[in-house]
């Protein structure tokens, strides 16, 4: 971190230089996403404006990915800075439109409700059964992690290390995204969930956390929410600077690489069909640390129309404490998402 005259700088390490899974899109990405926002602009509840960010946060694959993400993207962005309780409310909703997607939804109902009902609606109709089970599943857990975090907030807590990678595995939503992969495939329980099987998926999860916390440090630190980042978390529990923070993440970062590439020579065999499954499974997982280092730059949400210039240079500004921007942006949100349905 550098001084600069009026505001301070951050490097961003490349950690993604050795990851042998490269960038790609889906070829049907952008008539897929047309459908999306036709969907989500019906809602009403949004304003013109905020339907503007939402595009312009560039959410990728095919139909079902691209609900999700704009489910995932409503959820964190109102739920960033809302109580425990108001949090809670939300996610119960959530989970009762996810376990009912074809009950409606009660009148006056906040019009989340309705946005994860529709979503797993439309989307379980071309999941297997064992992919319902594991989205709904994975689901639930994530809703959970953020009111955990939410309760964090509320009463200024750090966590060790250990302690937020076991929440955020559950809160970063990649285990939802995951889930995805298999709406055509039937990884039963005892596949699924053997413990190799969750080995390899959870270190995919905590690189997606690190590129994830790397990237939006900086903005969180500004609207004062960054207690919940692996680098703050790092800087506190070995009282050490961001500098050093950084130089940890890294570290971390090619250690838990080196497990997962490891790890794939231990997966267990089953079948030939099964075993041609889970390869399926993990070539999708494996790609996502990569679509998700390449979004947090190809999207406007950490670095607006910077991204991909900052991309190539690794330079960012260190935000100054408070900005009103931010906030107001993220306040703003919230409230189009209590408008009632």
């Amino acid at each position: 971190m550098s001084n600069g005259e009026n505001i301070k700088t951050l490097y961003l390490p490349e950690t993604m230089a050795n990851w042998p899974w490269k960038r790609a899109i889906n070829p049907h990405y952008e008539a897929v996403l047309v459908e999306t926002y036709a969907w989500f602009e019906g809602f009403k509840a949004f304003t013109p404006k905020f339907l503007e960010a939402w595009k312009k946060s560039d959410i990728p694959h095919l139909q079902t990915s691209c609900d999700l993400l704009c489910l995932f993207f409503i959820l964190d962005e109102s739920t960033d800075f809302q109580s425990a309780s108001v949090v809670r409310q939300m996610g119960d909703v959530v989970i009762d439109a996810l376990n009912n997607p074809q009950k409606p939804r009660p009148e006056g109902e906040l019009v989340l409700g309705e946005i994860a009902r529709q979503f797993w609606e439309r989307g379980m109709r071309t999941a297997t059964p064992t992919a319902q089970k594991h989205m709904v599943e994975s689901f639930v857990a994530y809703l959970e992690s953020v009111v955990q975090q939410a309760a964090d907030r509320d009463n200024s807590s750090i966590r060790t290390v250990d302690s937020y990678l076991s929440n955020r595995r559950d809160n970063i939503g990649a285990r939802p995204c995951f889930a995805i992969l298999e709406l055509d495939l039937n990884l039963v329980d005892d596949v699924f969930y053997h413990p190799v099987i969750v080995e390899l998926s959870g270190y995919c999860v905590d690189l997606i956390t690190l590129d994830n916390d790397i990237a939006s440090y900086s903005k969180e630190q500004a609207i004062g929410d960054d207690r919940h980042n692996l680098l703050t978390i790092a800087m506190h529990q070995f009282d050490i600077e961001l500098d050093d923070a950084m130089k940890w993440a890294v570290s971390y970062h090619t250690q838990v690489q080196t497990k997962f590439l490891d790890g794939l020579k231990r997966l267990p065999s089953w079948d030939p069909e099964m075993d041609r499954q889970i390869q399926q499974y993990f070539h999708g997982v494996a790609h996502w640390p990569r679509g998700n280092y390449c979004w947090n730059f190809e999207s406007s949400r950490y670095f607006g129309s910077k991204g991909r210039e900052i991309q190539k240079h690794r330079m960012i500004p260190l935000y100054p404490k408070g900005v009103s921007l931010i906030q107001d942006t993220q306040q703003g949100l919230a409230h189009f998402l209590w408008e009632k349905s």
